[in-house]
């Protein structure tokens, strides 16, 4: 801790040194003439040219010897060698050029040219300090071993890495290909959308009565109102509000907040996409689903199968669709699609797994499929025919009062994304939402409350409607084949220091 203290007050001394020669260690402004890529992309013609450049970025090497230096810059395009003489930059200039340290922004204005020892360089003819820095950067070490580059002394703590994703993104450059996937997928995301008709729109975050989920949200208060207001848990139930207004397609990608756990594909904070069209079912929002996935991998990597963890995943379409009952009973032998309650109970009791006593038959089919059946579903996969019982905003399935118009979908073991043949019929509506809040009066913090505003929307009326909601983020994550979520996040929500 001393000698790390005795470097944070060398630094400040030299900056302090600089603040005397009259220097603005901090200006305001660069006036870089190319990137470094444009140098190393054109070496023969820039050094032909004998043509005067200026750069900019972060000095990440240097060493002096005499009236001599040199260093390395880089920016986020590459990184270039540099060559400082005394004599040629002049003496005050050199001065400044002394008192860098690694880390420091520079700029440098001089001609491109290839060392004696072969190396593409700038011969500085100014050094201009950008920004000094008052923490030196962690070390990582490199050398190369048979051929290949191998790093030493690694940024590699992931508490650390998480909590300052700046010294993570600058000394574990691959880190921000993660990020750039992930801004490519948001951009193919919407071109794939708006192509097909559908409209970008905002709906609230802060809003009075939260819905369209089962999950716990944050509370707030606002105080000129002097009411509470919820960050929202889903954009559903306000994009339907749309639809009954009259757009027929809409879609909305942005941030939900649940006050609930945290592991490795669970965040908090996290962004979802939901997308809603008159018109249309389940099916439609099936072929929607695959046909943009495909779209957006192809797009982005030229291929449909991409890897994720050593296992090959295929988005070649048309991915399989099954009901959930047919897949337990095809991982289980056990047929649960009567639903009857004392069958399934006896299931669970012979099986040895543990039970809520109180809970009804959808409720424990699920709990078997989620058991059983899920972690096996490595390939895309639709799974269909829900219980109504965990589905409250679901059109129920003709033919089958117990089973609702809805699917998830699955991808090595994981569900991605939700989606339903919406609910239209205000009465239905109200009957499930109330049975709602009936399990919130039980106990049931997740369960849904009953939205009056939302009910009275349906009443005016809603065409037949599909919808769908993604988890964007781990979409993400299987695209840059990460397992935990705040790989994929800039800044994921951490427990205090």
């Amino acid at each position: 801790m001393e000698n790390m203290n005795q470097l944070l007050a060398v630094r400040r001394q030299k900056l302090a040194k600089i603040q005397e020669m009259g220097v603005d260690a901090y200006p305001g402004l660069s006036e870089r003439t190319h990137k470094i890529d444009q140098l190393l992309e054109n070496k023969e013609k820039f050094v032909a040219e004998v043509k005067v450049v200026t750069v900019a970025g972060r000095l990440n090497a240097m060493r002096r010897q005499g009236k001599v230096g040199f260093g390395n810059l880089s920016d986020d395009s590459g990184k270039i060698q540099l060559f400082v003489r005394k004599d040629k930059v002049g003496e005050e200039n050199f001065e400044i050029f002394k008192l860098l340290d690694l880390g420091d922004f520079v700029q440098i204005t001089g001609e491109c040219f290839i060392t004696q020892k072969g190396e593409y360089s700038i011969r500085a003819s100014n050094v201009k300090l950008l920004g000094k820095t008052l923490k030196p950067l962690p070390v990582v070490k490199e050398k190369i071993v048979d051929g290949k580059t191998e790093r030493f002394d690694e940024f590699t703590d992931i508490e650390l890495r998480y909590r300052k994703r700046y010294l993570d993104l600058l000394l574990n450059p691959e880190i921000k290909r993660n990020f750039e996937i992930r801004a490519l997928m948001l951009r193919e995301m919407r071109k794939y959308l708006d192509n097909d008709g559908f409209l970008e729109v905002e709906t609230p975050i802060l809003q009075p009565l939260y819905g369209g989920a089962n999950a716990r949200p944050f509370t707030t208060h606002h105080n000129t109102l002097d009411i509470p207001l919820y960050l929202r848990i889903a954009t559903e139930l306000y994009l339907k509000r749309l639809i009954v207004g009259g757009f027929e397609k809409v879609y909305e990608i942005g941030k939900n907040f649940r006050n609930e756990g945290m592991d490795k594909t669970h965040n908090p904070e996290f962004t979802a996409l939901e997308v809603y069209q008159a018109y249309t079912n389940l099916d439609g929002m099936m072929d929607l689903t695959e046909n943009m996935i495909n779209s957006m991998v192809k797009s982005i990597f030229d291929k449909e199968v991409i890897e994720f963890q050593g296992t090959e995943i295929s988005l070649a379409k048309p991915w399989k669709r099954a009901s959930m009952t047919d897949l337990i009973k095809e991982q289980t032998g056990f047929d649960s699609s009567d639903f009857d309650l004392a069958k399934i109970q006896d299931f669970f009791k012979e099986k040895g797994i543990g039970f809520d006593e109180k809970a009804g038959p959808g409720k424990l089919v699920t709990e078997l499929f989620d058991i059983y059946v899920e972690p096996k579903l490595i390939q895309p996969t639709f799974v269909t025919d829900y219980p109504k019982e965990v589905s409250p905003l679901a059109k129920g399935k003709p033919g089958h009062p117990k089973l609702v118009e809805r699917f998830e979908f699955f991808i090595n073991g994981n569900e991605y994304g939700n989606a339903f043949t919406e609910l239209n019929d205000a009465i239905d509506q109200r009957t499930r939402l109330e049975a709602q809040a009936a399990l919130r009066e039980m106990g049931d913090v997740e369960a849904n409350v009953v939205d009056e505003d939302f009910i009275e929307a349906l009443e005016y009326g809603m065409p037949p409607t599909g919808g769908l909601g993604i988890g964007f983020d781990r979409l993400v994550m299987l695209f840059t084949n990460n397992v935990s979520i705040k790989e994929v996040i800039l800044f994921p929500t951490m427990k205090p220091e």
